[in-house]
């Protein structure tokens, strides 16, 4: 059912600035996560890890996902709760107090804690966006930015890798998240400035500056300042035995807590919003949102610390059931919570849970996209070359965000269901396609048309999807759906990559078996040890075939749910503006 206008949002419509902040701020937190994953070597060299002990590096992938994820059920029920503005610019925050933290780590702890920090402001940025623009645009106009917002996230995987390597070009790792830092710092002061009514207190932000740089100068130990024999002084504890005791470090403690009561005693202009925290802790259901973060956790790192060559989830022993117990005693304690922190209740429009559905269903195809077609690089025309594979994935890449503008505009004019439905339908052919490659396929000009219209389907369903979520549920819990709708893309993605991966690693064991031993071929002749190389090959590309096979199997479905569930309130307009 189509909300009544007298059910539209109190507050002030946004404005373009304070969207387009918002907007860059997505795309900035978007491409951080693929520049570490160029970065990840050095990153893990720097912090004391050797590069023979690659399994300790899943912390600090894993760590971001843990944070992006988890958290985001509670961020978007503040986004609902507190306002948009509050929690765009706390998140932007967290992401540069995490982006401080890595940038000044010299071991995996403080590393992997930054990156959490850093995944749980990215993660909340998006559904606060989203919500945003719902806040500006009616339904039947929206789909279009929410189609500019779904193509900028998406530009992330595009522009990060370039970044990054512009970056590393002439520094080292930790300017990355330097450059992540001060790009955090003023986007959030861009969001408080266009989002506020007013100036905000004068004395409160020298307070905040004072405390950020007095602790960033602490963590970063700059060898000018640490090693002089004046200014050295800043770093040598007051009391011996106390090592938070530096000068720098009770400064910035100082700084914090005036902070803190000059936010207290004015409240209209404070640059923390703290007046009515008790309040807002009733509000949001401090229990429920426990347990719905203890159950994402726990369920995304048994995906995420999982290595799919040998095995489906990690620690799956005691993480599986922690995530079921957790996830049966959320459940239960929300039907008896008066303000429930999962608006559960509002997800009962078949449009509300059908993207949903979709959305799980598009994470799956899209993680086998992104994984494997680089591995299938790798195996045929680039071996061994890992710039060579990555530009590979950038010709489907680059699709996507064009495909999502295409489909916010498509939306004006035809049913959503029918673009995600065409977008997907779209996708799932040229997976099929991929799964007749062979070892020259990606020299021909047709790998680039599958490549591409694969990219263009996956945007194509980006609009189409969040315009109907939004169209069916209420003003009131639009942060909170649009967080459901992101996690339920990222746990499509974290399961689809485990199975598809165990799946495809049972044929090419059983392949590889039938073949026989090398050991017992080789000695014979040359011609047996290339028979074997030869069918090795055939194995591992059977592998790569299967997966492509499964992600088009999710990507049909995820069509047909679309054109079966995505049923709302027409989100079309018959005079476009």
């Amino acid at each position: 059912m189509r909300p009544s206008p007298a059910d539209a949002p109190t507050r002030p419509l946004p404005g373009l600035p304070l969207i387009a902040l918002a907007t860059l701020a997505v795309l900035v937190t978007a491409a951080d996560t693929y520049v570490v994953v160029l970065a990840l070597p050095d990153i893990l060299d720097g912090v004391g890890v050797s590069l023979d002990e690659l399994q300790r590096a899943t912390p600090i992938v894993g760590g971001f996902l843990l944070g992006y994820t988890a958290t985001l059920p509670l961020l978007g029920r503040l986004a609902d709760l507190r306002g948009r503005v509050p929690v765009l610019a706390g998140c932007l925050l967290l992401f540069a107090l995490g982006s401080l933290l890595t940038a000044t780590a010299d071991a995996l702890g403080p590393a992997v804690l930054g990156r959490v920090l850093q995944g749980i402001g990215a993660g909340g940025l998006v559904p606060a966006t989203l919500a945003l623009v719902a806040d500006r645009w009616p339904p039947e106009r929206r789909a279009l930015p929410l189609g500019v917002v779904g193509a900028v996230q998406e530009a992330g995987a595009v522009l990060g890798p370039l970044a990054g390597a512009a970056v590393l070009a002439v520094a080292d790792w930790r300017a990355i998240f330097w450059l992540n830092l001060l790009l955090g710092l003023a986007l959030t002061a861009g969001v408080l400035l266009s989002g506020r009514a007013g100036r905000p207190d004068p004395l409160g932000l020298v307070l905040a500056v004072l405390a950020a740089a007095a602790l960033a100068l602490h963590l970063a130990a700059p060898a000018a300042l640490a090693e002089d024999v004046d200014w050295g002084l800043l770093y040598v504890p007051v009391v011996d035995a106390w090592s938070w005791t530096t000068p720098l470090l009770l400064v910035s403690g100082g700084a914090a807590l005036g902070l803190v009561a000059r936010s207290l005693l004015v409240p209209r202009r404070a640059v923390l919003p703290l007046r009515g925290l008790r309040r807002l802790a009733a509000e949001v259901d401090v229990l429920g949102s426990l347990l719905v973060v203890v159950a994402l956790g726990a369920f995304v790192w048994a995906f995420a610390a999982a290595d799919p060559s040998v095995q489906v989830v990690a620690h799956g022993w005691v993480l599986l059931p922690v995530t079921a117990l957790a996830a049966v005693a959320f459940v239960l304690h929300e039907r008896r919570a008066p303000a429930p922190v999962l608006p559960l209740a509002a997800l009962r429009p078949v449009g509300a849970w059908g993207a949903l559905v979709v959305n799980l269903l598009v994470g799956v195809a899209l993680v086998a996209a992104l994984v494997d077609v680089p591995l299938f690089a790798r195996a045929t025309t680039t071996p061994g070359d890992q710039l060579g594979a990555a530009l590979v994935l950038l010709r489907l890449l680059v699709a996507v965000p064009v495909g999502a503008l295409l489909g916010g505009w498509l939306c004006r004019f035809v049913a959503a269901r029918w673009v995600a439905a065409a977008g997907m339908a779209a996708t799932a052919v040229a997976l099929v396609a991929m799964t007749g490659w062979d070892e020259r396929s990606l020299d021909g000009a047709g790998s680039w048309v599958v490549l591409l219209a694969a990219g263009l389907g996956f945007g194509l369903a980006i609009a189409p999807v969040n315009a109907v979520l939004l169209a069916v549920t209420h003003p009131g819990v639009h942060g909170s759906a649009s967080a459901l709708s992101v996690v339920a893309r990222t746990i499509g993605m974290l399961v689809g990559l485990s199975l598809l991966t165990a799946v495809a690693l049972r044929r090419f064991t059983a392949e590889v078996d039938a073949i026989g031993s090398p050991f017992e071929l080789c000695p014979q002749s040359p011609t047996d040890c290339a028979v074997y190389e030869a069918a090795t090959d055939a194995a591992l590309l059977t592998q790569l075939h299967t997966v492509f096979a499964g992600a088009a199997v999710a990507a049909a479905l995820a069509a047909v749910a679309a054109a079966v569930l995505l049923r709302g309130p027409a989100v079309r307009s018959s005079a476009p503006a």
